[in-house]
Formats: structure tokens, C-alpha cells, sequence
């Protein structure tokens, strides 16, 4: 029994190696993957400050555009915007938006190529009262 804990060949060190490459594939994963995390929380913030300005102003128009406009140079992203009406908002009528931005996820240089669309809904009421 001695004999067989003190017999060393060297399998340790090829199990150390292929643990080792493991660990380096789940974190060259997790570089490519996690900027789509970020990139979805910017798309989420996007929208509900958009849907805020909609609020405040009352209506979708120059307002919102200047504000898209702005948050896009914020961002650093461009997504598509879509509103479900547009021009004034009365007092409490409910306006939604939904916002879609393309984000390519391919792993490890060209191999694999993973096109995802992030999505953020937002809804609000106007605020603002219009005779």
C-alpha cells in the first residue's frame, strides 16, 4: 500500500494541464459573453430614460428626438426605436416603447458566429395636461 501513494508518473501534471486550459476556454468565454450583459442594461437604461422625457414633455416629438439623440452619444449605441403613438400625451394616457439593439457575440476569433437581439420595454403616463 506504501508503495502504490509514494508511485509518482507524472499524471498529476497532465491533469493540472488540462484543468488549466479549461479554466483559460471559461474565461475567454465569459470576455466575449459579459459585453452583451452590459450592452442589455445600456439598451434597459436607454428606453426608460426615453420614455421618462416622453413623460415630462407630454408629447413625442423634437423633445424625445434631442434626447434620443443624446443618449445614443451617452450610450455609445444605436438601437432601433419604435413608439406605439406618437405626438401629444394627455394627463395619464399610457405611451410604450420598445427598443432593439443587434449585439454579435462570436467566440474565439472567427469560429462561431452568435447574433443576439436585445429587447427593453418601457411604458409610462403622460404628465402633462392639454387643453
Amino acid at each position: 500500500m506504501k508503495q502504490l501513494l509514494k508511485n509518482n508518473r507524472g499524471e498529476g501534471y497532465i491533469d493540472t494541464v488540462v484543468l488549466v486550459m479549461c479554466a483559460m476556454l471559461v474565461i475567454a468565454a465569459a470576455v466575449k459573453v459579459f459585453p452583451a450583459y452590459i450592452a442589455k442594461q445600456k439598451v434597459d437604461t436607454f428606453a426608460t430614460e426615453l420614455v421618462r422625457e416622453a413623460e415630462i414633455a407630454g408629447r413625442i416629438g423634437s423633445e424625445t428626438s434631442r434626447r434620443e439623440v443624446l443618449l445614443r452619444e451617452k450610450t455609445g449605441i444605436s438601437p432601433a426605436v419604435q413608439w406605439s403613438k406618437t405626438g401629444q400625451i394627455q394627463l395619464n394616457e399610457e405611451i410604450s416603447l420598445t427598443v432593439t439593439y443587434d449585439v454579435n457575440i462570436g467566440l474565439f476569433g472567427g469560429f462561431g458566429s452568435f447574433p443576439v437581439t436585445l429587447r427593453a420595454d418601457a411604458a409610462g403616463k403622460g404628465e402633462v395636461y392639454w387643453k
